[in-house]
């Protein structure tokens, strides 16, 4: 039986150089890592209304961030893919909606977690909590279209429209709070964030370190997965070939 061999799309410098800066991120954040957790739990005062419990803000704010970031590059990738036809943009989409599925479900728990303590329930229909449960939502239905709808093009196509509602929902959820009368806080930091919502200077510092914190290891987490997707492809690519 002849041996049936098919060329990788990715030549092997460019594997290596590929696994030498998904390497390099993770290195980094596990340094930073170390750094945030110094800060939050040792550098930073303890806030007088909240507590000790409001350090978690420091994990919640920068999932929630990223989880809301993600959907964005779920869209974007996803026109890209539609406009160029190339398998690149939508293993990036896809990569992008597993990760940004995780992190949005981190952002709903930290943020259950904290309402118990600062308001006594577990969960409350607050603006920003329920446009934040629509996106987690939003990328669920992503992915079981994705794994059991159309396939190709069409499931693209189709998971393309779920991403761009995501996307929409985005800016909603960020600025919630202070659209609608809310209990949950409005913008603490940020260009967006009034003029009375500023935190004090260490709390702002610790804050903006648990967020590059937290992007470098989301960069090196969509790199890594985005990786092993093209790998799925290139199988897939062989399976088809063989048969």
């Amino acid at each position: 039986m002849a041996q049936i061999t098919v060329e990788s799309a990715v030549p092997t410098s460019e594997r290596i150089r590929g696994r030498v800066f998904r390497d390099g991120l993770f290195v980094a954040s596990a340094g930073l890592m170390a750094l945030t957790l110094y800060l939050v739990f040792m550098w930073v005062p303890t806030e007088r209304t909240l507590g000790v419990s409001y350090r978690i803000m420091y994990f919640h704010v920068p999932v929630g961030i990223l989880g809301m970031f993600s959907i964005v590059v779920v869209a974007f990738g996803s026109a890209m893919h539609l406009y160029t036809r190339k398998e690149k943009w939508d293993s990036l989409a896809f990569a992008a909606a597993e990760i940004g599925a995780v992190l949005i479900t981190l952002s709903l728990v930290t943020g259950i977690i904290w309402n118990k303590v600062a308001w006594g329930v577990w969960w409350t229909w607050d603006p920003k909590l329920t446009t934040t449960l629509i996106l987690w939502f939003i990328y669920a239905s992503y992915l079981m279209l994705r794994a059991y709808g159309p396939k190709g093009s069409q499931g693209a196509r189709y998971g393309a429209v779920v991403a761009l509602i995501g996307a929409i929902d985005t800016p909603i959820i960020y600025k919630a709070a202070d659209w609608w009368r809310a209990a949950h806080p409005s913008l603490v930091t940020g260009p967006l964030s009034g003029p009375d919502s500023s935190l004090e200077s260490t709390m702002q510092l610790a804050l903006l370190v648990s967020l590059i914190t937290f992007s470098v290891l989301y960069a090196g987490m969509l790199s890594e997965r985005y990786a092993l997707r093209r790998a799925e492809a290139e199988v897939d690519d062989l399976y088809q070939y063989a048969h």
